[in-house]
């Protein structure tokens, strides 16, 4: 089958997760034997903040992980629909602009033969559904929504048994434990973060779940990511933290292999509108095998189980008494990791993700049986 995959980049995870996951799916799809083809708009504000911070040696760590991937950039939108026409399956990720949202929709109500999904990966149906109602998807098939509860946004608007979960999952081709299971003990000091501050939508959760913990269990803390303002970086010296700015996100095996746990903190709207949808980080980290402690979160889905592959504190002392039990105990971060590990490997891999891609979309392309009317 040839896919046709249109994201902001598939370059730079310069504040783009997406790109995260887009990439194992990708490369997995073509070892399953697909044609994949990815697009991303020219001049686009992830891979241009990237270039302008670190220049072309920003992308050295993604070409060298990720050497069978590649993506063509466009500008008007009219050739490149006409291009990916010719696909079997063109899935299009909400990050992208309405007008190339609402041409490959008329392209496939005018009758084009591929598949067409709309891609969901983030808050603003709930957040900002005004943002959304800018994009028209009344030729599309069917929307993949990374969670349940964001699938049942789009059931709400009429979708139906069209709206899809499709997870998000950890690529572990690249995302695995330092060589060897039992590498980790003995090599690794302190607690790692790696998170961009998120425009306010857990700034008071980040001070009581991971800067404040951390100080009061003794825990060195080291933080990666953008867009931190002064404030910010104010507030992370005054808490002893070091801040080493953006780090590629393939090189984020290595910095999780160097420490001994690290933390999650969703945002806001992940807790209180859409419970059961961890961050991609989550996935990652568990692949890589290091402990997890995590500020509160509805796991509302059973992807994994709550205090085996992972910690949970409800307020900041058992935050504190978890990071605590993790510097101690070092048979509590072998269980964790062994057990997050498993599960990430039984479940929650790319290669599982592009299986279920490919299974609903032959549903979607199955033709509809015949009624008992037609057929009498």
């Amino acid at each position: 089958m040839r896919i046709a995959y249109f994201t902001h980049s598939l370059e730079s995870c310069w504040n783009h997760g997406n790109a995260h996951f887009l990439r194992g799916v990708l490369r997995e799809l073509i070892a399953l034997g697909h044609a994949v083809e990815a697009y991303e708009p020219e001049g686009a504000w992830s891979l241009a903040n990237l270039l302008a911070d670190h220049g072309p040696a920003g992308l050295d760590a993604y070409r060298a992980a990720y050497p069978d991937l590649a993506s063509a950039r466009y500008g008007a939108v009219e050739p490149v629909v006409a291009r990916a026409a010719e696909a079997d399956l063109v899935i299009v990720h909400e990050w992208n602009e309405p007008a190339l949202v609402a041409a490959l929709g008329r392209a496939r109500a005018a009758g084009a033969r591929f598949t067409l999904l709309f891609h969901d990966t983030h808050h603003r149906a709930v957040s900002a559904p005004h943002e959304m109602r800018r994009f028209d998807l009344s030729g599309y098939d069917g929307v993949l929504a990374f969670g349940e509860t964001l699938a049942e946004v789009y059931r709400g608007q009429g979708w139906g048994a069209r709206a899809f979960v499709w997870h998000e999952a950890a690529d572990t081709r690249l995302f695995r434990p330092p060589a060897g299971e039992s590498a980790r003990e003995g090599r690794q000091d302190g607690l790692v973060w790696i998170g961009n501050w998120g425009d306010g939508e857990r700034t008071e959760e980040l001070d009581a779940f991971l800067f404040g913990p951390a100080r009061e269990a003794g825990l060195a803390l080291d933080v990666y990511g953008v867009r931190y303002p002064e404030t910010a970086l104010a507030t992370l010296r005054a808490r002893g933290a070091r801040y080493h700015g953006w780090a590629p996100n393939a090189a984020a095996p290595g910095i999780f292999a160097r420490h001994l746990a690290t933390v999650h903190v969703p945002r806001r709207f992940y807790v209180e509108h859409l419970p059961g949808i961890p961050t991609i980080r989550v996935f990652e980290a568990l692949a890589c095998g290091i402990p997890l402690a995590s500020a509160p979160w509805s796991d509302a889905e059973g992807l994994f189980t709550p205090g085996a592959d992972y910690l949970v504190a409800r307020d900041r002392s058992e935050m504190t008494r978890h990071l605590r039990d993790l510097r101690a105990d070092a048979d509590l971060r072998a269980a964790l990791a062994a057990r997050g590990l498993a599960t990430i490997r039984a479940r929650h891999t790319c290669r599982h993700r592009a299986e279920e891609l490919l299974a609903l979309v032959d549903g979607l392309r199955a033709p509809a049986p015949r009624s008992l009317e037609a057929t009498a």
